[in-house]
C-alpha cells in the first residue's frame, strides 16, 4: 500500500499527456514535447515510476541531455523525487567517465589527457599548410573540425561532406582538410584527446569490445534522451553502441526548436524514431505551462509560416496560464535609441516589482551586447553577460568555497544558511548591498550561495556544511551556476532550455535576424525562424520585440525590420505603419508585403490583401461601379461557359470598385489580376470603371 501511496504522489498534478508519457511501458517511447509543456517533469516522473514500480533500479538509468546545466537541474529533480541514483549527464561526462574506467582493457597504458582548448594545436596545423593563424580564422577551423568530427566525416572526406552540407568553409575546402589531419595528427603524437574524441573511443570501445559492452549494458538498461532533436551523427552512434540490441529509450524533443544544424545536429533521428521503432509509443506533450495566452499565440503564429514543416514538428502550442499582457513591437532610429528604450523599459518592470534575475535581453550575435550594457550601465542596473566569466570561476566564488570547504571539516553546528552567511561576511557580504558596479556584483555572488544553501535544505533538511560543500563541488564540475541577481544579456542561441518573467528580443533586422549568410539556403532561412521561436518561448508573462533603422547615432536610415515580423504585428499597433519609402522600395514579388491606401499599415489576411485596406478602415465604394462589374462577369462566364469567380472574384471585383483604377497599371496592381486576365479583361474592366459603354 505504501508502495501504491508512493506511486500515486509522482503522478499527482501530471496531465492526461503527461501521465500517459509516465505511464507508458517499458520499450521504445518518443515524447514530442513542445516549448514549456512541463518536459523535464514528464521525464523525472517517467524514471521514478519506473524504479518504483521496480522495473528497472536507479542505478540502472542512464538519462543524458546535451548541457551540463540542464544535466544538473535533472539530478536535483530527480533527488527531489526520490532517486537521487539514477544518472543524469551530458553525452561527453558520460564518455568521459566510461572511458576513464575501461581504457585500461581498452587500450592498455595510461589514460590519455583531456585537451583544453584545440585553437593551440589548430594553430599548428594551420601554419604547416600555410594558411591563417589569425585568431578568429583559428575559431573558423577549430569550428569546421568540430562539425566534421560530430558528423562522423573523416579529414580525407571532408571536401565533399562540406559542398554535400552547403558548408561555408573559413578557406579552401581542401585546405580545411589538411589542416584537419595536421590537427589530429599532433594530437595524436602528444597522446590527447579532444571532447569529440570522448565520443568517439566510447562508441568504439563498445563495437570491438564484446566484453566491454556486456558490463557496461549489464550495469545501463533503461535510458533517457532530452533534447533528442539536437542530437549529432557521433551522439547517436554512441547511444546506439550503448542500447546494442535493446530498445528500453526514452526520447523527448521539439523538431520546432531544431537550432544546432551548423554543429551537426539533426532532428531526423526525432522524426524517424517511429520508422526504427514501428511499436513505439508515442506521446504529443501541447499544453504550455510557461507563458500567456499572448506570448503562446504569437509563438504559434511564428511557427506556423515556417515551410515544409514534417509531421512530427506540427506541435501546437496550447496556453494554461491566466491571461497577460500583449506582446509589444517596437521601431527605433537607431541601435542605442533602441538600447535606451529596453533599459527604461526594464526599469519599469523592476518599479512594478519583476526580479532582474528574471529579466533577458537576447539577441542574434554576442557582438550585439555591448551597447545593451551601456544602456543598463547608465541607468545602473546590474546585469550579466551569458556566456562571460563562469560563476565558479570567479575570484570571490572560489574564495568562498575554499572558505566553506575548510570550516565543513570542523562541522560546525546551526542552520545551514546562518552558518554560509557568517562564513561569507569577511568576504564582502553585507547586510545591505553596495550601491553598484564590481563590489554589487561580487555581493550578488556571495548572496547566490546563500540562496542555494536555502535550496538544499528545502530539499534536504538534514543537509550540513559537508553536504553543502560536496554540492558546490558537483555544481562547478558540471557548470550548474546558482542564480544571481541580475538581468541576463545572452544570444539566442545561449537562452535555450531556460525561461524568464519578462524576455526582450532586439535587433531584430533583415541581415540580423535572418543572419545575412542564411540568404539563399531555405534551410537555413527555416533555421533562423526556428530560432525566433525559441527567443519567443522563453518569455513567461512580458515580452518586447524590437528594431532600429540605423546602427549608430544619427546614421542612416536604411535597415528594414525582420522579414519573420511580418504577420505577427497587430494592424492597430503603431508599427505597422511602413515609412513611404520603404514601401516604394519593397519587392513586388508574390511574397512581398502589401500596405493599406487609407493609413499605411502592412496588411494581413485574404480580405485587406485584396481591398488594398485595413478591414476598419474606410471605404469609398461605388455601389453603381459594382453592380456593373456583377452584370458583366455574369455575361462572360455564360459566354465562355465557365464559373463567374473563374473571371474575377467577389473580393476582386469589390477591391475595382473601391480603388477605381484609371489605367493598366493600377488595374494589374490589385490581388488577383495577373497578366493574363489583364490581356482577356482589362481593356473591358476599365472602360466599365470609365463608364464607357
Amino acid at each position: 500500500m505504501a508502495g501504491d501511496r508512493g506511486r500515486d504522489d509522482l503522478l499527482a498534478g501530471l496531465d492526461p499527456e503527461q501521465l500517459a508519457a509516465v505511464r507508458a511501458p517499458r520499450g521504445p517511447v518518443c515524447v514530442l514535447a513542445g516549448a514549456g509543456t512541463g518536459k523535464t517533469r514528464t521525464i523525472v516522473s517517467r524514471i521514478a515510476a519506473l524504479v518504483s514500480a521496480g522495473h528497472v533500479s536507479a542505478g540502472q538509468v542512464l538519462a543524458v541531455t546535451f548541457t551540463a546545466r540542464a544535466a544538473g537541474e535533472m539530478r536535483t529533480r530527480l533527488r527531489a523525487a526520490g532517486v537521487p541514483g539514477a544518472q543524469a549527464r551530458t553525452f561527453h561526462a558520460s564518455a568521459l567517465r566510461q572511458l576513464r574506467y575501461f581504457w585500461p582493457r581498452v587500450v592498455g597504458d595510461s589514460p590519455w589527457e583531456l585537451l583544453d582548448g584545440k585553437l593551440r594545436l589548430v594553430g599548428q596545423a594551420a601554419h604547416r599548410v600555410g594558411t591563417s593563424t589569425e585568431r578568429e580564422a583559428l575559431r573558423d577551423l577549430a569550428g569546421e573540425i568540430e562539425w566534421a568530427k560530430a558528423s562522423l566525416v573523416a579529414p580525407q572526406d571532408y571536401p565533399a561532406a562540406a559542398a554535400r552540407a552547403r558548408r561555408d568553409a573559413p578557406t579552401a575546402p581542401e585546405l580545411v582538410a589538411k589542416v584537419y589531419a595536421g590537427y589530429e595528427e599532433l594530437k595524436n603524437q602528444a597522446r590527447m584527446l579532444d571532447f569529440d574524441d570522448l565520443l568517439l573511443h566510447t562508441a568504439a570501445a563498445l563495437e570491438e569490445h564484446g566484453e566491454v559492452a556486456e558490463e557496461f549494458r549489464d550495469r545501463y538498461r533503461c535510458f533517457v534522451v532530452d533534447e533528442y532533436q539536437d542530437v549529432t551523427p557521433l551522439q547517436q552512434r554512441v547511444l546506439d553502441a550503448w542500447l546494442g540490441q535493446r530498445d528500453d529509450l526514452t526520447v523527448v524533443g521539439d523538431a520546432n526548436q531544431t537550432i544546432y544544424s551548423f554543429a551537426g545536429a539533426s532532428a531526423r533521428p526525432l522524426l524517424e524514431f517511429t520508422r526504427r521503432f514501428p511499436d513505439a509509443t508515442v506521446v504529443r506533450l501541447e499544453r504550455d505551462y510557461r507563458s500567456t495566452p499572448e506570448v503562446v499565440s504569437l509563438a504559434n503564429q511564428v511557427i506556423g509560416a515556417a515551410r515544409d514543416r514534417p509531421a512530427g514538428s506540427r506541435l501546437k502550442l496550447i496556453g494554461q496560464r491566466p491571461p497577460g499582457p500583449r506582446p509589444r513591437f517596437t521601431e527605433h532610429d537607431d541601435e542605442p535609441a533602441e538600447a535606451a528604450a529596453v533599459a527604461a523599459r526594464i526599469k519599469e518592470l523592476v518599479e512594478e516589482g519583476v526580479a532582474l534575475s528574471e529579466i533577458a535581453v537576447l539577441y542574434r550575435v554576442n557582438a550585439q551586447s555591448e551597447v545593451y550594457e551601456q544602456a543598463l550601465a547608465k541607468l545602473e542596473i546590474p546585469y550579466l553577460v551569458r556566456g562571460g566569466e563562469r560563476f565558479f570561476q570567479r575570484t570571490e566564488v572560489r574564495q568562498a568555497v575554499a572558505a566553506i570547504r575548510t570550516a565543513a571539516v570542523a562541522n560546525p553546528a546551526g542552520e545551514l544558511p546562518a552558518l554560509v552567511r557568517s562564513l561569507l561576511a569577511p568576504l564582502g557580504l553585507s547586510d545591505e548591498p553596495p550601491a553598484g558596479g564590481t563590489l554589487r556584483e561580487k555581493w550578488d555572488s556571495l548572496l547566490a550561495l546563500v540562496e542555494l544553501a536555502e535550496e538544499l535544505v528545502a530539499t534536504e533538511r538534514d543537509a550540513d556544511l559537508a553536504r553543502y560543500a560536496a554540492e558546490l563541488e558537483q555544481r562547478a564540475q558540471a557548470q550548474h551556476p546558482p542564480t544571481v541577481e541580475g538581468v541576463t544579456l545572452a544570444s539566442l542561441h545561449a537562452a535555450k532550455g531556460l525561461e524568464w518573467d519578462a524576455v526582450f528580443l532586439v535587433g531584430l533586422v533583415d541581415g540580423t535576424m535572418p543572419i545575412q549568410h542564411a540568404d539563399g539556403d531555405n534551410a537555413a532561412i527555416e533555421e533562423e525562424r526556428r530560432l525566433l521561436y525559441v527567443g519567443v518561448t522563453r518569455a513567461r508573462v512580458h515580452l518586447s520585440l524590437s528594431w532600429a533603422l540605423a546602427r549608430a547615432e544619427g546614421g542612416k536610415r536604411y535597415r528594414r525590420r525582420s522579414r519573420f515580423l511580418y504577420g505577427l504585428i497587430p494592424q492597430n499597433d503603431p508599427t505597422a505603419r511602413v515609412p513611404q519609402r520603404q514601401r516604394e522600395a519593397g519587392a513586388r514579388g508574390a511574397d512581398a508585403p502589401r500596405f493599406c491606401r487609407v493609413c499605411g499599415c502592412q496588411l494581413y489576411g485574404i480580405m485587406p490583401v485584396k481591398l488594398g485596406r485595413c478591414a476598419d478602415c474606410p471605404a469609398d465604394l461605388d455601389e453603381g461601379l459594382l453592380d456593373r462589374l456583377r452584370e458583366w462577369r455574369m455575361e462572360r462566364s455564360k459566354a465562355l461557359r465557365v464559373p463567374a469567380y473563374v473571371i474575377f472574384t467577389d473580393a476582386t471585383l469589390l477591391a475595382i470598385a473601391e480603388q477605381r483604377p484609371a489605367d493598366r497599371a493600377a488595374l494589374v496592381s490589385i490581388s488577383g489580376i495577373g497578366a493574363s486576365k489583364l490581356d482577356k479583361f482589362g481593356s473591358e474592366v476599365l472602360s466599365l470603371v470609365t463608364g464607357a459603354d
